[in-house]
């Protein structure tokens, strides 16, 4: 067996715990090493545009059948409206049952409103569902390369890998060099993953340097309430889900704990990606349910996203002592379960949709809003953490739905029967 601190997840875990000790002992210090965690994430997101284009397409194009991928598609979409919806139902219903923001009784006229000033325009930007359809078509074929927007790039890979797939024939030397490239830019993934303990090192060390291990402690009952619910959405619903489809969640988090573990300490979901993706076609699912499914997610499966939308405006409404309907818990539930979608492509996305969100609920004062920056970061951590998770469980159930998996396989590997080697070609199931 070989030695805990050789391993990945050992050196995670150790530059994990290095990182809160030199954000104690030396903050200062602690803070210049932002640039580590900084530029491990940007070195993933220069992978990503290229990979989830060679992906989608080679995965459309190995497939031969667009209404398989129309189909997979349609299925991936009604998932994730359903889970969202229970995410959303679950915030609300645990902040209304706890409670957080009951007794802070705070006049908004006392909240400052410059620390909002910057979100302003983007907020504006972001109410309209029009503007985000629209996005979705970049400028050129190179602009959505060139901006690392998934969306974008997904709506070329996929009409790009139909057109290809239509050739026929005609069309097999390219969908052939694409899968090479794909091999390539996987094997370059395989070089980054192993600077992961250094870009887990920069960003914790960075935390807890510049806000404290005490920087919890202002609204401490928020963030401890907004993990709890994210440990029950996990562990309960998805792990429920989970169950339905034939697997256990434990067994599958132990699977993916290297990219959970970075996903926990860089608060980012873009950093693990690639790794993600390259680990559930090494699980046995076929590479055009990934392709699909993942960066789809990204942007329509936000879980703990759509938790934290529910949570914190039934916290502002409390910690703000504004009475809310009925109607006003309806309007809050409907407005975020379209406003979440693309959040991931919104700078500040958090503040930016929950002021969003709330602007359609004009009882609640957007200046709470204040409240809850303080410790986004905090609550981004588990938000980003549970939307991974919730994003590979939706392609594990996919791919049983669509027998896209070898369950087999999926489970030895989950037993830890086979090693993974994120550079090894994927197995895919021979059935379609």
């Amino acid at each position: 067996m070989q030695r805990f601190y050789k391993t990945l997840f050992g050196q995670v875990v150790i530059a994990l715990i290095l990182g809160v000790i030199l954000g104690v002992v030396w903050p200062e210090f602690a803070e210049k090493l932002k640039p580590f965690g900084d530029g491990f994430i940007k070195l993933i997101k220069m992978i990503i545009a290229p990979l989830v284009f060679c992906v989608v397409v080679h995965g459309i194009c190995s497939t031969g059948d667009l209404k398989k991928v129309g189909r997979v598609g349609m299925k991936a979409v009604l998932y994730f409206e359903i889970v969202t919806t229970f995410a959303l139902a679950l915030g609300i219903l645990l902040a209304y049952t706890v409670q957080p923001g009951v007794g802070m009784n705070i006049d908004p006229k006392t909240l400052d409103a410059s620390s909002m000033s910057g979100y302003a325009d983007r907020t504006a930007l972001s109410a309209s569902t029009v503007d985000f359809i629209m996005k979705i078509i970049p400028a050129t074929f190179v602009d959505a390369f060139a901006k690392g927007d998934i969306l974008q790039v997904l709506l070329i890979a996929i009409l790009f890998g139909t057109a290809v797939a239509a050739l026929g024939e005609h069309g097999q030397p390219v969908t052939a060099a694409i899968g090479s490239l794909s091999h390539v830019f996987f094997k370059l993934i395989g070089f980054i993953v192993k600077l992961a303990p250094l870009g887990v090192l920069g960003a914790i060390a960075f935390t807890v340097g510049k806000y404290g291990v005490g920087s919890l402690k202002q609204l401490g009952m928020l963030v401890g309430l907004f993990y709890v619910t994210c440990a029950i959405f996990v562990i309960g619903v998805l792990g429920f889900i989970l169950r339905l489809a034939g697997f256990n969640i434990f067994k599958f988090l132990k699977y993916m704990r290297e990219e959970l573990m970075v996903v926990l300490s860089t608060a980012s979901g873009d950093a693990v990606l690639p790794q993600v993706m390259r680990k559930l076609e090494l699980m046995g699912i076929r590479k055009s349910t990934v392709g699909l499914v993942i960066p789809t997610g990204y942007s329509f499966n936000l879980d703990g996203f759509s938790i934290y939308l529910t949570l914190a405006a039934v916290f502002i409404a409390q910690a703000t002592n504004t009475p809310l309907s009925t109607t006003d818990l309806l309007t809050i539930l409907a407005i975020s379960l379209v406003s979440s979608k693309g959040a991931h492509g919104v700078p500040g996305s958090a503040i930016v949709i929950l002021a969003a969100t709330l602007s359609a609920v004009p009882a609640i004062p957007a200046i709470g809003l204040v409240l809850v920056l303080s410790v986004d970061w905090f609550m981004g951590m588990a938000r980003a953490l549970t939307n991974v998770i919730g994003n590979c469980v939706a392609t594990v159930v996919i791919g049983v739905w669509e027998k896209d998996i070898d369950v087999e396989h999926a489970h030895r590997m989950l037993d830890g029967a086979i090693d993974v080697d994120l550079s090894a070609p994927a197995l895919q199931p021979a059935h379609a």
